[in-house]
C-alpha cells in the first residue's frame, strides 16, 4: 500500500503524511508500537500490563502534528519488546535460544549484554521475558516481518527528502521512564525532562542540537545532551552529516504526560503535545546553511 507521499507502507509500520513533504524533515517513533501478536503473548512469563511498560506510550501522538505541517512521521505498530528496530538487525543474546545463533549475530554488545538486543530478554523493570529458550526461526521471522521492513521505509523517507531538498533531518522520538532502570547508568536517579542524543555531535550539525535544545528550555524544560542516551541504532547508523543528513534522537520524560505505572494520559499531555508542535516548527524553519559542515 502507498500512502500520499508514495512511500509503501509495511502493515506493520505505517508512514503518516498528509499530501505532498513540504519540509525537509521526518519524524519517527519507533517504540509506541502496542499490537502484541497472540503467539508472543503466549510466551512470554509477564502480562500485559508488565509487557507495556516497555512502550514509548502514545509518542507518536505526541507528535500528530507534523505531518499536517508537511513532515511525514514513521510509527511502528509492532512492540518494542517484540522486535526492537532501533538496535542493529541481529543483536541476540545467544543464552535466549535452544540452537546455535549463526556467525553473523552479533552476539556481544553493550545492548545484548543489558538483556535489550533485537529480541529483547529484559523487559523495562528488568524481568525476564521469556520462560523457555527461543529458536532462531522465530527471531529471523520477527525481523524478516518487522525490522526489516520498518527500516526500508525510512530509507525510502530519508533518500526521497534528501532528493526533494538536497539534505534531511530525521528526529528519532521516544520517552524515557522518570527514574533510571535497574539496567541503566543512571539507576534509581530522577532524570531532567528531555535528553537530546546526537552520539555526541556526530550525528547531526551542532546547530540543529541547539536550536532542539534552545527551543526546550525556552518553553521551561530541563535538558540535557547524550546522558544516559546519547542515540541508537538508528542515529549512528543513518546520521551522516557530511552527506545531508542530520538524525537527533529525543527521550522525553513520560511524567510529564502520563502516568509511567497506569500508562494513562495526563491532563498535560495536551500542554506537551502543543510544546512539540511549536519544536516541529522551530526545527522546520532552521537555515539550511547552518546544517553544512564547516
Amino acid at each position: 500500500m502507498t500512502d500520499a507521499s508514495g512511500i509503501a507502507n509495511s502493515g506493520l509500520s505505517e508512514v503518516i503524511a498528509a499530501g505532498a513533504q513540504r519540509l525537509p524533515l521526518i519524524l519517527a517513533s519507533p517504540h509506541s508500537g502496542c499490537r502484541y501478536p497472540p503467539e508472543f503473548l503466549a510466551q512470554s512469563r509477564l502480562d500485559s500490563r508488565a509487557l507495556r511498560k516497555s512502550e514509548d506510550c502514545y509518542v507518536d501522538e505526541l507528535f500528530a502534528v507534523a505531518p499536517r505541517l508537511g513532515a511525514p512521521m514513521l510509527r511502528a505498530h509492532f512492540p518494542r519488546i517484540y522486535v526492537d528496530p532501533n538496535r542493529e538487525p541481529f543483536e541476540l543474546d545467544p543464552h535466549m535460544f535452544a540452537e546455535r545463533l549463526p556467525d553473523y549475530v552479533n552476539a556481544n554488545s553493550p545492548r545484548v549484554s543489558a538483556g535489550l538486543g533485537t529480541i529483547p530478554r529484559l523487559a523495562a523493570g528488568g524481568e525476564e521475558i521469556y520462560g523457555g529458550k527461543l529458536a532462531f526461526a522465530d527471531a529471523l521471522r520477527r525481523i524478516e516481518s518487522c525490522y526489516q521492513p520498518y527500516h526500508a521505509l525510512l530509507k525510502d523517507l530519508i533518500d526521497a527528502t534528501v532528493s526533494r531538498f538536497g539534505f534531511c533531518i530525521l528526529l528519532d522520538c521516544h520517552s524515557m521512564p522518570p527514574v533510571g532502570g535497574p539496567t541503566e547508568p543512571d539507576a534509581g536517579r530522577r532524570r531532567v525532562d528531555f535528553v537530546l542524543g546526537d552520539c555526541f555531535g556526530t550525528s547531526c550539525a551542532a546547530a540543529l542540537t541547539d536550536c532542539v535544545e534552545s527551543r526546550l528550555v525556552a518553553m521551561d524544560y530541563t535538558v540535557r545532551r547524550n546522558a544516559p542516551y546519547s542515540g541508537g541504532f538508528t542515529t549512528r547508523h543513518y546520521g551522516r552529516p557530511p552527506e545531508g543528513i542530520h538524525v537527533l534522537q529525543i527521550e522525553i520524560n513520560r511524567a510529564l504526560y502520563m502516568d509511567p505505572e497506569t500508562l494513562t494520559k495526563r491532563r498535560s499531555f495536551a500542554t506537551l503535545a502543543g510544546a512539540m508542535a511549536n519544536l516541529v516548527e522551530s526545527v522546520a524553519r532552521l537555515p539550511p546553511g547552518l546544517l553544512r559542515e564547516p
